[in-house]
């Protein structure tokens, strides 16, 4: 039996490092993402364990940083938090991590 899915979906969970400017903050990330056939680009997205650093630089104005995992990095962009305090990070780009 095999199953349809809209998208094939890639990922990576582990260690990364958020760059807002000069600042490195270290964070724990689970993402994942899917080439978009209709616009012919790759979007990835996850979200960014609960940190206090982020949480000071995303509340005083920061919504963009370069994501750093050990396969790559990409800008992403980061929006509000869920309720335990992890934000949302999205990008459409070539993903910080592989793709297969």
């Amino acid at each position: 039996m095999s199953e349809e899915h809209e998208h094939d979906e890639e990922g990576y969970t582990g260690e990364a490092v958020l760059v807002f400017d000069e600042r490195e903050v270290p964070v724990s990330v689970e993402l994942r993402g899917y080439f978009q056939p209709i616009d012919g680009r790759y979007h990835w997205y996850g979200r960014v364990g609960a940190n206090e650093q982020v949480t000071e630089l995303v509340e005083g104005g920061a919504r963009t940083a370069l994501l750093r995992t050990p396969d790559g990095s990409a800008t992403g962009s980061l929006t509000d938090p869920d309720p335990w305090r992890r934000y949302r990070v999205a990008g459409i780009s070539t993903p910080p991590f592989t793709v297969g």
